[in-house]
């Protein structure tokens, strides 16, 4: 629902808490919202597959580097010369993607005291057209223009927005721990909702006029964009946090006990399921290509199963748990851990090719897009960090 209060000082804050002025040079168009080698969503695109569209060097160097009090466990949006990066502290960062330099910086509150809580973004922010959406703790998404960073409008939900907006023919979908699935209109408006039994963390995949969802609740969940009617609900049995992967009619998601599935999300038939040889929670989504699943767990290991069969491929090890949702570009596979290392590993045959030790835990998504890699730490003065 509208909360006109809290908008309005949103307005003020957006349009003057700037710590750099806008670029006289940076126009809607220059957003970079239609690049189709970006990374403008959680993961990439509406099937969240998290396969990137660009290229990334072979040994990939620290290009700059960003502080941020509380860190960074959101995944960031790249478009065109910009990435979009939510910080725990309770902004949204417009960034050069080249330099690192802060264009503009969007707050979560009114106050401009840095000593007042303002409610991080946790979630990975969306380019659609010349706007950001990205949802904040306190259960706002807000929309913002990706030129100047100023609040267009703002829509409340019961609870916290943990997972990232998706976009389907001028309909935003959104999901929030009030256990409410959301279907709005490009001015902020509800179209429609669908309630759940209990929290969802994750962020909707799309495919066609089609969204998945799961949540707390335990079921995966296929919906009607078009009236918000259920068309499928499966009880996977077990909480589910990560965000699902979708390739045709088979869908791709981790759960809470450490069990990969694969489901027709069609006819609601279970192709296979994966269990690693311990047992141990999966919260980071999977990445999805033409021949495997790459998952991350709680096992400290990235697993990459057979798409086809379920069977394991290779498993590579890290020094603690994995949360971060990784990453492919053409034959590699980039991950963080929390043994504070981000990790470049080759497809074929699971080796590492290429690592680099931040130092503190990595637990927000990958991004790679416009021939960049960014990714944040998980921690008090953590840093974001583009690669190139």
């Amino acid at each position: 629902m509208p909360h006109p209060n809290r908008r309005g000082a949103l307005e003020m804050i957006a349009a003057g808490a700037a710590t750099f002025a806008v670029p006289e040079f940076l126009s809607a168009a220059d957003t970079g919202s239609d690049s189709p080698t970006g990374w403008l969503s959680f993961r990439a695109t509406p099937d969240q597959r998290g396969v990137a569209r660009t290229t990334l060097p072979m040994q990939p160097k620290l290009l700059w580097e960003l502080t941020s009090k509380d860190g960074w466990v959101g995944t960031c949006a790249i478009a065109g010369d910009f990435v979009y990066a939510p910080a725990l502290e309770g902004y949204l960062y417009c960034l050069e993607r080249k330099t690192g330099k802060v264009v503009w910086k969007y707050r979560s509150i009114e106050s401009r005291d840095e000593n007042e809580f303002a409610p991080g973004f946790k979630a990975a922010p969306l380019i659609a057209g010349n706007t950001v959406y990205a949802g904040d703790e306190d259960g706002f998404l807000h929309a913002i223009d990706a030129a100047t960073g100023t609040n267009r409008w703002q829509f409340e939900t019961g609870a916290e927005i943990a997972g990232g907006a998706a976009f389907w023919n001028n309909r935003l979908i959104l999901a929030s721990y009030d256990s409410f699935l959301y279907c709005l209109s490009m001015d902020g408006k509800e179209l429609w909702k669908f309630q759940t039994r209990d929290r969802i963390n994750c962020s909707p995949a799309i495919v066609d006029h089609f969204t998945f969802v799961a949540g707390c609740d335990s079921r995966l969940r296929v919906i009607d964009i078009r009236d918000g009617t259920e068309t499928l609900a499966v009880d996977m049995n077990d909480y589910l946090i990560a965000s699902p992967a979708v390739v045709d009619e088979f869908l791709y998601v981790g759960s809470h006990s450490g069990v990969v599935t694969a489901l027709n999300w069609q006819s609601g038939e279970v192709r296979w399921r994966y269990e690693g040889r311990r047992q141990f929670s999966i919260r980071a989504s999977a990445a999805a290509t033409d021949e495997l699943i790459l998952v991350g767990s709680h096992d400290k290991l990235m697993h990459a199963i057979d798409r086809n069969t379920g069977n394991i491929r290779w498993t590579f090890p890290t020094g603690a748990r994995i949360e971060c949702s990784a990453a492919v570009v053409d034959t590699r596979v980039f991950f963080g851990s929390g043994d504070g290392n981000i990790y470049g590993v080759s497809l074929e045959e699971g080796k590492e090719i290429w690592k680099y030790n931040a130092g503190k835990p990595i637990s927000g998504g990958m991004a790679i897009g416009e021939k960049c890699m960014v990714v944040g730490e998980d921690a008090s003065d953590g840093r974001l960090l583009c690669f190139a």
